[in-house]
């Protein structure tokens, strides 16, 4: 019997946070008793299934060396890049080392600290044997306008099919690593890990997740986030 492959977290948590404002990166803001970090790497450290969990960090980072964060399973550190995929790439780069090819890797945001165990359920089952992979998503609801350079709106823009991009993004460590490095190397700026896949040729399947599974971007959003976590304790 051939043993099945395997699921690993990698967490990109190299980023500034700039538009959030303030000297403290948005993954070390406190939310809820804990760092908006720890909130992200909970459901993976909770969640039997994955293997294990690499995280991305800047050289600089003197945070994340003191977070006492406890884990049965291995939590790795490497160290980041300029941008995104470069500390995704660094964290397969490590992943090449320890695991197989065709085990699956699940890149979640640092400050999207409120992802769901139901949605990660449903991402790894319904992408267990998926020839591409695929990402959590949230169909478009709201009416979205085109801007023109006056901010004034130049086109109402055809909401149907339209989704938003969430995280975790779920796909084999060959397929991603091999995306990841022909799109750095062709210098084209990807901005999510399912643009890599794209650009290569393939097609990932949108996987429908929670509407809650919000990113810490602008200040507003940590008083959002921690409504949405107290309600999850109270039930």
């Amino acid at each position: 019997m051939i043993e099945a492959a395997a699921f690993w977290a990698v967490i990109p948590a190299a980023g500034a946070g700039r538009r959030i404002g303030g000297a403290i990166p948005k993954q070390y803001l406190p939310l809820a008793g804990k760092l908006v970090i720890e909130h992200a790497l909970a459901c993976f450290i909770e969640y039997a299934k994955i293997a294990g969990i690499v995280v991305a960090v800047d050289s600089n980072d003197d945070r994340w060396p003191s977070l006492k964060i406890a884990s049965a399973k291995p939590l790795v550190t490497v160290i980041g890049g300029r941008e995104r995929c470069h500390s995704v790439l660094n964290a397969l780069e490590h992943l090449k080392n320890v695991t197989r090819e065709d085990a699956w890797v699940l890149v979640h945001d640092a400050a999207r600290p409120c992802l769901h165990a139901d949605d990660l359920d449903k991402l790894m089952t319904t992408l267990a044997d998926d020839p591409v992979g695929g990402i959590l998503a949230a169909p478009v609801r709201d009416t979205l306008k085109r801007a023109d350079r006056e901010n004034r709106i130049d086109q109402t823009v055809e909401r149907t099919a339209l989704w938003h991009a969430l995280t975790p993004q779920m796909f084999r460590l060959s397929v991603l690593h091999a995306a990841l490095q022909a799109a750095i190397e062709a210098d084209v700026a990807v901005t999510d890990e399912a643009a890599a896949v794209e650009r290569a040729g393939l097609r990932p399947r949108l996987v429908e997740g929670r509407g809650d599974n919000i990113k810490i971007t602008h200040p507003q959003d940590l008083a959002l986030a921690e409504r949405i976590l107290a309600v999850r304790v109270l039930c």
